[in-house]
């Protein structure tokens, strides 16, 4: 941090605590909430509380962790599992690609961005996009990093917590933790979309959604978001070429 100035090392320690500090409150208590969830679901299926944990760090997402769960008390073979557990992911391809071109700066080197590139979910995203254009440059990587670190130890700190207290939550509480996450995605995306396509793209998948599932509920949620992002495309299109 030298060649950049004491500063310059100021402000990048200030934007990693801000970070830390913005991710400290609801966000960490929520998603910390629903790991406890995991951390009874984990013990109640026989899941070793290295593994749960281990999940955690490497996968950090709860469909992918869940399913990995279930397929392993299933059997499932091995190259199934991991297959079954890269699609529950496969929703983080368009959020990398979109936040990481933002993140770029000749200070900062690849391990940089594999770190943040794996530490990329709902939450992170959703206040980066937000708050990156008040940001310079040079800022948002640091920033990204304590925000989403103190999430991620968050959850790993909950899925303890739920393992070793399974005991105490019945099957209801245990399901309602974990869907504590799902429901705070979606209110956190609402508020943090801006943009006429982002709201019109939620409109759209908020209505395909349903129907879908009553035709074809294994892939209603996939493409639900296929559809209801290109419909929204294609009717501002439409309404740009028509102005």
């Amino acid at each position: 941090m030298s060649e950049l100035g004491e500063g310059t090392a100021s402000a990048l320690r200030r934007a990693w605590l801000q970070g830390m500090r913005e991710a400290g409150g609801t966000p960490a208590a929520v998603l910390g909430a629903g790991y406890i969830g995991f951390g009874a679901l984990a013990r109640d299926a026989d899941f070793s509380l290295l593994l749960s944990l281990v999940s955690t760090f490497a996968i950090w997402a709860l469909p992918g962790q869940i399913a990995l769960i279930e397929l392993y008390n299933l059997g499932t073979a091995a190259p199934a599992l991991i297959l079954a557990v890269m699609l529950t992911a496969a929703r983080f391809f368009p959020m990398t690609a979109s936040l990481l071109p933002s993140l770029r700066h000749p200070r900062w080197r690849a391990p940089h961005y594999y770190l943040a590139g794996h530490l990329v979910a709902m939450t992170g995203w959703a206040v980066a996009m937000r708050r990156f254009p008040q940001m310079r440059r040079v800022e948002r990587l640091p920033y990204f990093l304590g925000f989403t670190v103190l999430l991620w130890l968050a959850c790993a700190a909950g899925t303890i917590i739920g393992y070793q207290l399974s005991y105490l939550f019945t099957d209801l509480v245990t399901l309602g933790l974990v869907f504590l996450n799902p429901m705070y995605f979606f209110l956190v995306l609402c508020g943090e979309t801006r943009s006429r396509l982002g709201v019109t793209a939620l409109l759209c998948g908020a209505i395909a959604g349903p129907l879908l599932h009553l035709l074809v509920p294994e892939w209603s949620l996939i493409l639900a978001g296929v559809l209801g992002g290109t419909l929204a495309f294609l009717l501002l299109e439409t309404g740009q070429r028509r102005s």
